[in-house]
């Protein structure tokens, strides 16, 4: 098949054109893709008209499907796939809206994903983008005493933080028994296939820092985001429909942006992820 990849910033991001999920890819494409991904870590498909039964099989690609926590928004005819959409509830009425916050995903797992990957499905008019944040460079442009402070820091990851600010949707009870209680994490995380250390910090399912106390470890995982978030290492993708967004969870922080009309307009997107390996 062949593609192109044309970089979408100096850092993070690449397009790859010409490249078509609902047929099978030849081996030279593949590891193509698969290498533009660990490069540039946030890989965008364009133009992709997939059902979720075809998106199930594409994705396939790129490695196996991760079982994703919260099996109340898989679709029915093909449950490894899940939905985002701006019209769900809260129990007690109030909207929720998937993704807000920067976050990386499900990182209280052992194992959490390599990768996620969404197709756009219905976007708003205007508004809605994903912000991408690359925790490697990050880490790189650290100064050398806050790198040796933070090196050999472990962080206890929950389902919900107690200090998140976000609220997330309460699991099932099925759903509770396959997502452990906590799970501890390297702050410095080393990519398996690139080899690149990054910040591995998640606000919303960070409860504490092994052996620090409460008031030091939130201080550090403030200035460790606040220095992460700052506009040089960032990607931001502005949504078209049928765009299929693969990222790296492993050296990536993202968040969407509520930042349109949720009475009149709609952001439905479906979701998948892939099979990761113990953070180190």
């Amino acid at each position: 098949m062949g593609c192109e990849l044309l970089p979408l910033s100096e850092h993070t991001g690449v397009e790859a054109k010409g490249v078509d999920l609902s047929r099978p890819l030849d081996d030279e494409t593949r590891w193509a893709l698969n290498r533009a991904f660990v490069e540039h870590s946030v890989l965008v498909l364009r133009d992709q008209t997939l059902t979720a039964t075809q998106l199930r099989d594409g994705v396939q690609n790129f490695g196996e499907i991760f079982p994703q926590h919260n099996t109340r928004f898989a679709l029915p005819e093909c449950p490894e796939i899940h939905y985002l959409s701006n019209k769900d509830r809260y129990p007690d009425g109030s909207r929720y809206i998937p993704g807000a916050g920067y976050h990386t995903d499900h990182s209280n797992s052992e194992t959490p994903p390599k990768a996620t990957l969404l197709l756009a499905i219905k976007l708003p008019d205007s508004g809605g983008d994903t912000q991408y944040v690359n925790m490697a460079a990050a880490y790189d442009a650290l100064p050398e005493i806050t790198k040796e402070r933070i090196t050999e820091l472990t962080a206890v990851h929950v389902y919900q933080s107690k200090h998140s600010a976000r609220k997330l949707m309460g699991l099932t009870d099925e759903a509770k028994k396959n997502v452990p209680q906590a799970v501890y994490h390297p702050i410095v995380r080393t990519h398996p296939e690139s080899g690149r250390k990054a910040i591995y910090i998640n606000p919303i399912r960070i409860d504490s820092i092994d052996g620090m106390e409460e008031t030091d470890a939130l201080n550090l995982l403030h200035e460790l985001l606040q220095h992460s978030i700052q506009e040089q290492f960032q990607y931001r993708h502005k949504w078209r429909l049928g765009d299929l967004v693969m990222w790296d969870n492993r050296c990536l922080l993202h968040k969407a942006n509520g930042d349109y009309d949720h009475e009149t307009q709609s952001r439905y997107l479906y979701r998948v992820m892939l099979q990761g390996d113990r953070p180190f």
